[in-house]
């Protein structure tokens, strides 16, 4: 929907006390806006339930881990995944850091996209598919740079080879 039309069902909402409104939606930027609980469906069967910000934080499968949020989660397979004792390891775009001293991972940016507050890098680290990476300000990083990465400990997701999350 148009930021407009959002804010007019937002306000209805909240200007209708004790109404529980039923919103179906595929857009994932609307559930999270107008929401408090969510339900994620797959092929009908339910995913997960919960608010939004355990939804984004604390995903019940891979499916929900790379429905919610954007960009979608980071997911590395293979040795990366392995080292972290998983199938598959995501991390989300804010939650890298690029660094000069301690890299977790080095990679070339192969796409940059500057979108004012933030920055969208694509750096390919030899995992697949380049690993996007969200950095706030005018940072001018551009095709080709070389870059040491660090992902945030405590914000790595490891899930089984089923899509399960290993907690």
């Amino acid at each position: 929907l148009r930021v407009q039309t959002r804010l007019e069902i937002a306000k209805l909402h909240h200007e209708m006390d004790n109404v529980t409104m039923i919103y179906v939606t595929h857009d994932q930027v609307e559930a999270m806006t107008l929401a408090d609980r969510i339900c994620v469906l797959r092929d009908g069967v339910v995913e997960q339930v919960g608010t939004p910000a355990e939804l984004y934080d604390r995903p019940n499968s891979l499916f929900v881990a790379g429905f919610i949020g954007s960009p979608k989660m980071n997911f590395l397979t293979g040795p990366i995944a392995e080292g972290h004792g998983c199938h598959t390891l995501g991390v989300r775009a804010e939650h890298i850091d690029v660094v000069e001293e301690g890299a977790a991972w080095t990679g070339t940016v192969v796409h940059a996209e500057d979108l004012g507050s933030d920055n969208f890098l694509f750096v390919d680290i030899g995992a697949g598919e380049p690993v996007v990476v969200r950095q706030p300000g005018k940072l001018h990083i551009g095709y080709g740079a070389t870059l040491g990465l660090r992902p945030a400990p405590d914000h790595l997701h490891r899930f089984d080879k089923a899509g399960a999350p290993l907690r």
